[in-house]
């Protein structure tokens, strides 16, 4: 990362500002912009997140919008209501409350002397989702979009859902929103109305887990915010970038596809990270391309921007597998358009215990499946917050329990780029049963990387809005999308497809064992290859990583970040254990030293459907001086076949004394899940 000292315009930085919403509440902002802004206005640039301007991403937003600003932007870093230094409740994702507010922080900034009237949003994940959203609000002050990590689909494609399963990271993001939601402002910025802030805080905000639990199908809950449901209603231009170990890749290829506005799609290695911060690598100067977006939406500038492809994606070359990458081999290739003439729906028959080309010229052969509560140890978290240790390990100890269709050796490379589709004739013997599928490229040495997956739940195969039983007389034919996907598999290699009848705990498993019978010669794998183009290797490459200088830290107490894989073979209980501890760290420019830490365990015992278990342990504390607050929330869900069941907990501590506790013990029916 290049720090880059000097720029364009001279900055100047306002810690907090006030912005009044229509109702009388503050929400606290942070600002970097020209020195010379309020006698010569510029555009603005907006990022309207929870995540703490004041502390937890301080660093962060330093090196952002102090780049932006150095640019010519006047750039605003706010907290949603309820949150960091803001006044009011925070008690869920994209209320209604939060867009309107976001309108009104886009009036205010339009009105004040140093904004030319013209504004972008930004943001990554939560950021990146209400960029959108409020997009397709069509406020007239936005005139441009930078969205990452961010979902059109609240329920088919967000931390909550995967084909209608229930994802573990459900409950694990849940928790960790439970505690940070629960701090207060710093009294330096709200003055000594901080602790009735808190506390209010406290008692309203509200167990999210729970609202999450009610919604088990795509309802008018999930449709709130999600832009799929009217593409034609976003009217500005859009950049959407993602990263391959992210959980939301998916998204940047449908709104390619579906939004009617000037639009480009960025797809690097990356987990759930900003571009120049990217692990693993290669890291790119995205902070540049930004600064070329802006420039050519908001000040009129013709960047050349839109000359170069629609969609760049870093094409992923086969490697060993590991937890730990921290660079992803692979090359950059670009489409015009999306979905792209240049690739081919190549069709292949799962036949017996191998994929065999072509399709409809092999015998009807039933295999069936039972898989053990196992599998899924290994397949690291549906979204990659820091790249390792969250990915996938060696697939093969869980193709153990799968049914596994292998292609012979190839000939010549083949590269894929898009979604594989396995469609599956099945028969199953439950009403609720779950299947997931793994693509996977297997080594001449037999190591199995995972290259995409896809899970499904069957009482879905229809659609998410109206679940149906299964039938265990009937035959059916589901099609199971994987994520999108671009990968290189080289010649001498095979490609696997796996089928498991549980995925824990990615994803919550079914009520109750499940026995598949997939009727091989009648089922399929369709893979979108991709020839290489001669275009590919002429892309204009992306410049270093730059950045403005951060705020100065020191850490006080080492980070750990790890998984742990157990089994107790004498009580024959599996636990994976998440630690993730951000040690202890002081923020020097404002005497504040804060503290995140968070373990997770999940348990199952032999193949009971009912010790499944997920707790998450999570602290989030902050010190100054002789003050300190800290909060701690535990959260533990367990089910039986007719009910999940919640159990959490928040405490938060004034100086090392207790001030508030505060339990729940909730119950929520199974909705064929």
């Amino acid at each position: 990362m290049k720090i880059i000292e000097s720029f364009p315009c001279p900055v100047k930085e306002i810690e907090n500002t006030w912005i009044p919403m229509p109702d009388g509440v503050r929400l606290a902002a942070r600002m970097w912009m020209p020195e010379d802004a309020e006698t010569n206005p510029v555009p603005a640039i907006l990022e309207y997140i929870p995540y703490r301007k004041r502390d937890i991403k301080r660093e962060r937003d330093t090196g952002l919008h102090g780049y932006f600003a150095g640019h010519g932007y006047a750039c605003l870093r706010v907290d949603i209501r309820g949150s960091g230094d803001s006044g009011g409740v925070l008690t869920d994702e994209y209320l209604e409350q939060e867009l309107a507010d976001g309108e009104a922080i886009l009036r205010w900034a339009a009105a004040q002397p140093w904004c030319n009237g013209k504004i972008g949003m930004i943001g990554i994940s939560w950021g990146g989702f209400n960029g959108l959203q409020i997009a397709a609000r069509q406020p007239p002050e936005l005139k441009a979009v930078i969205t990452l990590c961010s979902t059109d689909d609240r329920y088919a494609d967000d931390v909550h859902y995967m084909g209608g399963c229930l994802l573990g990271d459900n409950l694990s993001w849940a928790s960790v929103m439970f505690a940070g939601n629960s701090l207060p402002p710093d009294p330096v910025i709200v003055g000594e109305k901080w602790q009735d802030m808190w506390f209010e805080r406290l008692e309203g905000s509200g167990l999210w887990l729970e609202k999450w639990l009610q919604h088990q199908r795509r309802d008018d809950y999930w449709k709130h915010g999600s832009i799929c449901e009217d593409f034609s209603a976003v009217k500005c231009p859009v950049l959407a970038a993602s990263g391959w170990a992210d959980g939301y890749s998916n998204a940047v290829f449908r709104l390619m596809e579906k939004l009617q506005v000037p639009r480009k799609g960025l797809i690097g290695p990356w987990s759930h990270r900003y571009p120049h911060l990217g692990k693993p690598g290669p890291a790119i100067g995205f902070l540049q391309e930004c600064v070329r977006w802006w420039d050519q939406w908001l000040k009129d500038k013709e960047t050349g921007i839109m000359e170069e492809p629609m969609l760049r994606v870093w094409m992923l070359h086969s490697v060993p597998p590991t937890t730990r990458y921290i660079f992803r081999p692979g090359h950059w290739v670009g489409e015009a358009s999306w979905p792209s003439r240049h690739i081919e729906q190549r069709v292949y028959t799962l036949g017996w215990r191998h994929i065999a080309s072509g399709y409809g010229e092999h015998p009807e052969v039933p295999e069936t499946i039972c898989s053990p509560l196992t599998v899924g140890l290994f397949a690291g978290k549906w979204c990659s917050y820091s790249a390792t240790p969250d990915l996938p390990h060696d697939q093969r100890e869980e193709d153990g329990g799968a049914l596994v269709f292998e292609s012979t050796p190839l000939a010549e490379q083949m590269e894929i780029m898009g979604a594989p589709v396995v469609e599956l004739e099945l028969t199953c013997d439950k009403p609720v049963a779950m299947v997931a599928v793994r693509l996977s490229d297997v080594a001449p040495d037999d190591k199995a990387t995972r290259v995409t997956y896809g899970l499904l739940n069957l009482t879905h195969r229809n659609g998410h809005e109206q679940p149906e039983p299964l039938d265990p007389v009937k035959r059916y034919r589901v099609r199971v999308q994987l994520n999108d996907i671009a990968q290189v598999f080289p010649p001498g290699h095979r490609f696997r497809i796996s089928i498991s009848t549980s995925y824990w705990p990615l994803a919550w498993a079914p009520p109750s064992p499940v026995r598949l019978t997939i009727l091989t010669g009648l089922s399929s794998l369709t893979l979108p290859v991709r020839a290489p183009r001669k275009e590919d290797l002429t892309l204009k490459p992306f410049q270093k990583p730059e950045a403005a200088p951060s705020s100065p830290k020191t850490l006080l107490r080492e980070k750990h970040h790890n998984w742990y894989v157990t089994r107790d073979l004498e009580n024959d209980v599996s636990t994976l254990k998440v630690i993730k501890d951000e040690g202890i760290v002081r923020l020097e420019d404002i005497d504040l030293e804060m503290e995140n830490a968070t373990t997770e365990w999940y348990t199952s015992r032999a193949d009971d459907f009912d010790s499944l278990r997920g707790e998450v342990h999570t602290i989030f504390g902050l010190k100054r001086g002789d003050w300190s607050v800290r909060t701690e929330t535990r959260t533990i869900l367990t089910s039986t076949s007719e009910m999940f069941r919640i159990h959490a907990t928040l405490d938060a501590y004034l100086d090392g004394r207790r001030v508030y506790c505060k339990s729940w013990n909730r119950f929520v029916p199974r909705d064929h899940v």
